[in-house]
């Protein structure tokens, strides 16, 4: 068992029932001249985490750990979109359109991968999701389940919307989520303080928060 020191309390985990998740670090959303940038976002805030998120996952995958990434990505037919989030956000660049790095949020894509510096390596899992949380519509769940995960250590972006939405559908489903605050950003930093503290309060209703340097600490041991 390691011990990682977090907030509210020291959050347990066993590594051969933990998985790191890195939710939908994507060309799109953090790369210059991608979709976040193209809707007036500064992305330099989500590429400020990429260095310390590097460092968690080489970490992690030193210690033997099981990886999730996710991305957040439509069949080319937009089949699996539905009409509630096709037809919200810029008007003038919608999922499916034409973007600076092909189409939206469209599987296959070059906007669409994870960012070069965080890629999958062979046995790692990458999951594609219609949704902002991972479970819906992905068989996630049942593959942790048949793995034996019960604890979840999470980043990636952004930490209000499609972070915060998978560790609820986590806690809903019996996992024990521990937010990485340096390896999680938002386009909005009020937003990302919020989310935290959201997910903190009240004994960790939603779920744990650290820095990574307690998680390094941890595998460390």
């Amino acid at each position: 068992m390691r011990i990682a020191q977090a907030q509210p309390f020291p959050y347990d985990f066993d590594l051969q029932k933990t998985a790191l998740v890195l939710i939908d670090m994507q060309r799109d959303f953090i790369e210059p001249g991608g979709f976040g940038e193209t809707l007036g976002n500064d992305v330099s805030l989500l590429e400020a985490i990429v260095p310390t998120t590097k460092v968690v996952l080489q970490s992690w995958r030193a210690a033997g750990g099981l990886v999730v990434h996710t991305r957040e990505a439509h069949q080319p037919d937009l089949s699996d979109c539905p009409p509630a989030k096709l037809n919200r956000g810029n008007p003038t660049l919608r999922i499916g359109d034409e973007g600076p790095m092909g189409r939206i949020l469209v599987r296959g894509e070059p906007g669409n991968q994870i960012i070069d510096a965080l890629a999958p390596i062979a046995g790692e899992w990458v999951i594609d999701k219609p949704g902002k949380g991972m479970f819906y519509a992905t068989g996630l769940h049942e593959k942790l389940q048949a793995r034996g995960i019960t604890h979840l250590l999470f980043g990636g972006v952004t930490t209000e919307v499609c972070v915060q939405t998978s560790m609820r559908e986590a806690n809903d489903r019996g996992y024990d989520g521990l937010l990485l605050e340096d390896c999680t950003e938002s386009y909005f930093p009020a937003f990302k303080a919020a989310a935290i503290e959201m997910i903190r309060a009240q004994g960790a209703i939603v779920g744990w928060t650290a820095p990574s340097a307690q998680l390094l600490a941890a595998l460390k041991g």
